[in-house]
Parts: C-alpha cells; structure tokens; sequence
C-alpha cells in the first residue's frame, strides 16, 4: 500500500464539497492508498492563506494542489472551477497527482 497526506479544503455551503469528497475517497481507494483524508473547514481569507485554498473544493497531495497549472497561485475565498468547467475534478487529476507526488508518473 501506498501512503501520502491528503487535505481536502471546503467552505461550508459548496454545492460540490461532497461530490468531490466521494470521488477522492473512491479514488483513493482503487489505487490502493491509505492514510486518512484531512478535512479542513475555510472560514477566512486568512485560513485560504494559510492552507493555498485554491476555491472550494480544493485537494492537496503531500501539501500540493492537485491542478498542476494552478500551484502558486494566490489563495482566494469563492467557488472553484476546474479545468473540465466543473466544481469537481476530473477522476483523472486526482489518479495523475497521486501518482505523480508518489514518484510513479
């Protein structure tokens, strides 16, 4: 089994946090990695700040968000358009940032 640290930041009332929840656990679980999820209620622009929340929801892989293109950007506090025009991410990112952060692209 393979093990990294995995943080999912929210904001309360996003319409997609819970369908993007789902998606990363099954995801997870098919590729076999363990390790608990940390779910981590945004409440300010600050705690976006301090956690590079991308918009909710956002997934980190090992402190790194999953969307390539979008790490370094600033922190905002609003509702996250991925690169497929959803609020979720394609299955495919998650797989692609799993394996990339687990040395295996």
């Amino acid at each position: 089994m393979n093990k990294v640290k995995v943080r999912f930041l929210y904001f309360e009332g996003c319409p997609h946090a819970e369908p993007a929840l789902k998606l990363l656990r099954e995801t997870l679980k098919e590729l076999n990695v363990q390790g608990e999820i940390e779910i981590t209620e945004v409440k300010t622009l600050e705690d976006a700040e301090r956690y590079n929340f991308l918009g909710s929801p956002t997934i980190q892989i090992n402190g790194l968000d999953i969307e390539k293109r979008r790490r370094g950007e600033r922190a905002v506090m609003g509702c996250r358009i991925y690169e497929n025009g959803s609020g979720v991410p394609p299955k495919e990112m998650i797989i692609e940032a799993v394996r990339e952060l687990l040395g295996k692209d």
